[in-house]
């Protein structure tokens, strides 16, 4: 698509000369004679550029500037001057002018200007689009879950987004630390600066430290030159510490320190670099317990952990499970090009009961697996699932041993109930009147029993409504089947 360029002079003569030679070079142009007719161009129509002649009749170029930067800030505006008015030019470039052409001008001339001006247009709108795609990617509303507990997480992360005070995100491994750390700066007032991520997890201190605070030219052997670390590559935005657990006490003492007093010497480097940066440390392990243990330092744990988000293991939020596997259906249907793929009540049946040791991440590769080796199928069954998660599928009874732990009767009585409610409700069709019938319960109570234990009242994946719109949830069955 051609760029669009709007000249604005009275002399016809350079209205010619100028849309001759940028319409030669590929560019849409138009032209008018006043900046009335300018303003009325812009509002009417978006340019890429406007060149705008400093001399025009009635209303002078930099009140025509003026009006058009705050008409369409984004849209830059190339300032025409002769050689006794270049102090005026300056001073246009000051009010947001993105450059000038001094007449009588040289068209090698014009083309380098006008190139750098659409340049700087066409890198401001990319940062824009990636900014917000960014944003749109990284949202908390992008973090999938309807469960208290990823509700408490949401609520929380809004409140300190914008705050400067460090977080640390604990949970086991695959529940998403970094994404919430994402979320975290994407939406604080640090969004436009950048996100750097770190895993410290088995890199050995002297790499560590390079990598963090990089280093000064001689600083080794292989120092050849200054080399810029993590902490000022984040200065501005936040610096994302993945797994400290692994950290050494030497580097614990050197995080504390610039955590501290914002500041640290680079490798080899004897003056301070100070920085502006928002610490987010995330563990899979337990920090509190490696400091009572004195693997961790005390001073540090408790400057880390200010704001403390807590993410459950998956087996814990199984009411989410519905909706997490419908967003990676569609998210990998559609990276594949395929159709939405359905979900057999069966396959959602045994995803549920699985306990997901590996969390979120190994439910996506779950999902992206089967729809990767299912092509031209429509439903999803107990086939494509891996055979660990079918082998996982029968409900065993753990045996109370004398001197053991015990375990949790609620939750093995949970599990078997929801199991139960699944095998009705398959038989049944997913009618809830008739699955009530066969527990020999109210509908009410199975509703209610279905909202408890995390079982969607449609059913994921059940094929579409032929009929009229499907009921709000709880509510009576238009058609009197349910």
């Amino acid at each position: 698509m051609k760029e669009k360029i709007l000249i604005v002079d009275d002399d016809e003569g350079v209205r010619g000369i100028l849309s001759r030679a940028l319409g030669a070079s590929g560019y849409q142009v138009s032209s008018v004679d006043s900046g009335e007719k300018a303003i009325a161009s812009v509002r009417e129509t978006p340019h890429d550029l406007v060149i705008l002649d400093m001399v025009l009749p009635r209303v002078d170029g930099l009140a025509v500037l003026k009006d058009l930067h705050a008409l369409r800030p984004e849209t830059p505006v190339l300032m025409i001057t002769g050689h006794a008015s270049v102090e005026t030019a300056i001073k246009a470039i000051k009010m947001g002018a993105s450059d000038y052409l001094v007449k009588p001008f040289r068209m090698e001339e014009v083309d380098l200007v006008v190139g750098k001006a659409l340049e700087r247009t066409r890198l401001r709108r990319e940062n824009v689009y990636l900014r917000r795609q960014l944003e749109s990617t990284y949202g908390v509303q992008n973090i999938i879950g309807q469960s208290p507990e990823m509700r408490r997480i949401f609520s929380l992360i809004e409140q300190v987004a914008s705050s400067r005070s460090t977080v640390l995100i604990t949970g086991p491994s695959g529940t998403g630390k970094e994404m919430v750390a994402r979320a975290l700066h994407f939406n604080g007032e640090r969004r436009s600066r950048p996100f750097v991520s770190v895993n410290c997890g088995g890199i050995p201190d002297t790499l560590l430290e390079d990598e963090l605070f990089g280093h000064v030219k001689g600083a080794f052997t292989d120092a050849v030159g200054d080399r810029a670390g993590r902490f000022e590559a984040a200065d501005g935005g936040t610096l994302f510490l993945d797994e400290l657990g692994n950290m050494s006490q030497s580097m614990q003492i050197k995080l504390l320190r610039v955590i501290q007093e914002r500041e640290f010497f680079p490798l080899g480097g004897t003056k301070p670099v100070s920085v502006d940066v928002r610490v987010i440390g995330a563990s899979n392990v337990d920090l509190r317990k490696m400091m009572e243990e004195g693997q961790f330092r005390e001073d540090l744990y408790y400057r880390l952990n200010v704001i403390h988000i807590k993410l459950p293991p998956l087996r814990d939020r199984r009411e989410d499970l519905p909706l997490l596997i419908q967003h990676f259906l569609a998210k990998y249907c559609g990276e594949m090009n395929v159709p939405l793929k359905r979900l057999r009540p069966e396959a959602l049946r045994a995803l549920v009961d699985y306990a997901w040791p590996g969390n979120v991440r190994q439910l996506e590769n779950v999902i992206e697996r089967a729809v990767a080796l299912s092509f031209g199928k429509e439903e999803l069954g107990r086939e494509d699932l891996p055979r660990e998660i079918l082998d996982a599928g029968a409900v065993e009874v753990p045996v109370l041993q004398i001197g053991g732990d015990g375990f949790s009767l609620d939750e093995v009585l949970a599990s078997y109930e929801q199991r139960m409610l699944y095998r009705a409700l398959e038989h049944a069709g997913w009618v809830k009147t008739r699955a009530a019938e066969l527990l020999k319960i109210k509908r009410t109570t199975l509703i209610e029993k279905m909202k408890r234990l995390g079982i969607p009242l449609k059913g994921a994946g059940e094929p579409p409504s032929r009929g009229p719109s499907p009921p709000v949830e709880g509510s009576a069955d238009p058609a009197g089947r349910d």
